[in-house]
């Protein structure tokens, strides 16, 4: 009789077994009569148990359900709407008539109150081009600064400089005594004091003067007291909380809207166009994050590394922070992806890689290499995999678009971000606490602002020079400055919870360790490198050979940091506040009344 061998391999976990079965041939099928087994083993090397720190820490999951955010539907989007039409043709007459509002706002200050309720409304983005045109003309005049008038002279300080104008802090001699100091007289203009401080956040270092007007205002209106309109008083505790040069856009433009609606020669026309460009901005967001819900759940990443945080929503209006303005959608789209990759990665190399698979993750992305997939576990296979294709579409778009290809910079940004990365991982597995000076070296590229910036730069179609390439490719200071203060203002919110998981690494605990300080020291010594940080920032606006566009995109990801951070973890954590924000700037729309466009008046004082 001849007997057949046949070879079952049966997979039980990260062993195998093989069974022998010889099989009789003139058995009927269904007995098992005539056959005989043998079981013998194959020796299997098993993969060790790696501990991992998320087993002791875990973020929570995410509070929102993704079929709600894809159900998201304003009734102020512009082409589905039954009344979409009715609002464009409202907003087309009101920006009609604010037009007609800067044409006879003749005089400089008149001009300026102008500009600046616009931006503070957050519609300034309607009128770029006038508000461009008149700030040339007024920084080209001789007098355009009013010496006898303090509210006048800083508001005009404050827009010039923040639209790229080097203006000499000069300006405000005449407001000091013959001992350099700010005369006392000053503080009985509470509107004046309010104007000069918002002013003196614009500093660019080196400048004695600007750093006085902060410490003089800052004690005075912290001191205020008397018959100051509620109004008023309200403004300035917001600004003491944070000033508006730090402010987050378009969180700004949905708090002024209520604090405008209550002052006394407020404008109609301009409150009615702010709400409903409000709403229909807010539309284009909705249709932008329902986009963004259906590639997250795509792409599935947050299902098989349950040990990440899933915070799409958070990442989103991270890139609503950077980039709000409707025509800017790719960019809230890359940046929206982003977000979302680093805080993967961040995980995988805080709370869940051995410091073996994070070399090994690192040098898969040094290298960009799909091949270099094959010596990751699993996990690590899914996020490099998903980060390869998600880059390389974004380096494919703009290649059959622009004609550059963008890849390298794409990637070089992602290297030296982990590369950071992998630094803090081995200071953390080997118990070594760094000095401030060498954490921060460091820090300000673990924090991924470059990453975000060089993605910016490209998703908006920027004009492409070798110069802004080579800016880019050195990390000009716009970069520099931004992604430390998105280091900084994470250090702050978050340094209680890495040391609860055994991050040892932080500006706050390396400043504590070298110089033996408290933790309250610790952070005001951090809130002063954030004001030394802020300075140069400013002052790289003026030095930057980039377009006035991502100039503003770089410095509004330093505002977005500070808004995201202000009130705790607003990434790891989703708190009230966090909520909040996206509830009120995201899903929430502004109430407004359709009426007929409101009389023109032209004076805005």
């Amino acid at each position: 009789m001849a007997l057949q061998l046949q070879v079952l391999t049966l997979p039980c976990s990260s062993t195998r077994l093989s069974l022998c079965r010889y099989i009789n041939p003139r058995a009927p099928s269904n007995t098992h009569l005539g056959l005989q087994f043998r079981c013998f083993s194959i020796p299997v090397t098993y993969e060790p148990i790696v501990p991992r720190r998320s087993e002791h820490y875990q973020y929570q999951p995410t509070i929102w359900d993704y079929d709600f955010i894809e159900s998201l539907e304003s009734s102020f989007t512009v082409t589905t709407s039954e009344f979409g039409e009715i609002y464009t043709s409202q907003t087309e007459t009101l920006i009609g008539d604010v037009r007609i509002m800067l044409k006879k706002a003749v005089a400089t200050l008149a001009q300026l109150e102008l500009i600046n309720i616009l931006e503070r409304l957050g519609i300034a983005h309607l009128f770029a081009e006038e508000i461009n045109r008149s700030l040339h003309n007024i920084y080209e005049k001789k007098d355009k600064f009013m010496m006898d008038n303090l509210y006048a002279t800083a508001l005009t300080f404050r827009i010039l400089r923040q639209h790229g104008f080097l203006v000499s802090q000069d300006v405000f001699r005449s407001y000091m005594d013959e001992t350099g100091k700010f005369k006392e007289s000053l503080c009985q203009d509470v509107k004046g004091l309010l104007s000069l401080y918002e002013a003196s956040h614009l500093v660019a270092g080196g400048e004695k003067t600007l750093d006085e007007a902060l410490t003089f205002t800052s004690k005075h209106l912290k001191d205020a007291k008397g018959n100051i309109e509620p109004n008023l008083a309200v403004q300035i505790n917001r600004s003491l909380e944070i000033p508006l040069h730090w402010s987050m856009l378009r969180s700004e433009a949905r708090w002024y809207m209520d604090v405008y609606e209550k002052e006394k020669n407020m404008n109609p026309a301009l409150l009615q166009l702010a709400k409903l460009d409000f709403n229909m901005v807010q539309a284009a967001l909705q249709r932008d994050l329902r986009r963004m819900s259906r590639w997250w759940r795509n792409l599935g990443v947050a299902s098989k590394l349950n040990f990440a945080r899933d915070r799409l929503v958070e990442s989103f209006l991270w890139s609503v922070g950077i980039a709000y303005e409707p025509q800017n959608a790719r960019c809230r789209e890359w940046l929206t992806q982003v977000m979302n990759f680093v805080l993967i990665i961040d995980d995988i190399y805080d709370v869940y890689g051995s410091l073996e698979e994070l070399e090994l993750f690192t040098d898969a992305v040094e290298r960009w290499d799909h091949k270099a997939m094959d010596k990751l576990p699993y996990y690590m296979k899914i996020c490099f995999f998903a980060l390869y294709n998600t880059t390389n579409d974004m380096a494919y778009d703009i290649l059959k678009e622009q004609g550059w290809d963008i890849l390298p910079y794409l990637t070089k940004s992602w290297a030296n971000f982990i590369k950071a990365m992998l630094v803090e991982a081995k200071w953390c597995n080997t118990g070594y606490t760094p000095s401030l000076k060498e954490y921060l070296n460091n820090g300000w590229l673990s924090s991924s602002g470059s990453v975000f910036l060089v993605h910016a730069f490209f998703a908006t179609k920027q004009k492409i020079t070798s110069e802004v390439l080579e800016g880019l490719d050195k990390n000009h200071g716009l970069l520099y400055c931004s992604s430390m203060l998105f280091r900084l203002s994470n250090d702050l919110a978050t340094s209680s919870a890495e040391l609860e998981r055994g991050d040892v690494a932080s500006s706050i605990y390396c400043y504590m360790r070298e110089t033996n300080a408290s933790e309250g020291d610790a952070r005001k010594h951090i809130r002063s490198i954030i004001r030394d940080t802020w300075k140069k920032l400013n002052r790289s606006i003026f030095e930057s050979s980039f377009e006035p566009t991502f100039v503003n995109m770089a410095v509004n990801l330093a505002r977005t940091s500070l808004f995201i951070y202000q009130y705790g973890d607003g990434l790891g954590v989703e708190d009230s506040k966090s909520k909040d924000h996206i509830l009120s700037l995201i899903v929430n729309p502004v109430e407004v009344e359709l009426i007929s466009t409101a009389p023109l008046k032209y004076s805005v004082n």
